[in-house]
Order: structure tokens, then sequence, then C-alpha cells
């Protein structure tokens, strides 16, 4: 299972958080990122629907494969 790491970090003249080196919007103070940090990390763990998802390869072929609503990361927050 995939695991995703959400930091709370300085960022753009406040404060953001970040997830694999990608910053969210600034928020005025630590707090403010750490909550929205924890209500991020909480949506991305709730399942979806299975579906069968289309996309284009690297090398330009179309693949169909299906993609399980309930694999789904685990998440923390480090603040």
């Amino acid at each position: 299972m995939a695991h995703v790491t959400y930091k709370i970090v300085e960022h753009d003249g406040g404060w953001a958080y970040t997830v694999n080196g990608v910053f969210s919007e600034p928020f005025p103070s630590r707090a403010a990122a750490l909550a929205a940090a924890r209500r991020a990390a909480a949506e991305q763990r709730v399942p979806g629907r299975t579906e069968v998802i289309e996309y284009e390869t690297e090398d330009g072929r179309w693949r169909s494969e299906t993609a399980a609503g309930n694999d789904r990361p685990e998440t923390e927050v480090e603040g």
C-alpha cells in the first residue's frame, strides 16, 4: 500500500503543506496549513468507486485498466 506524508513548511511568505515536492497554496498561519493538510490527508483515504480508466503510454499506445476504488494510500501529517 502506498504511503503519503504531508509536511508543513514555510512557503511564499506564509505556511503551506507539501507532498512529494509539490506545495499547497500558502496559508497565513502554521495552524491553518496544518488544518488544511489534515483535511487533505483525510480526503485522500476515502474510498471511491472502482472504474475503468484509459491512458496513453509514453510510446503512444492506449491502455485500459480497472482502478480499484478501495486502493487508497495510508496518509500522515508531519507538523
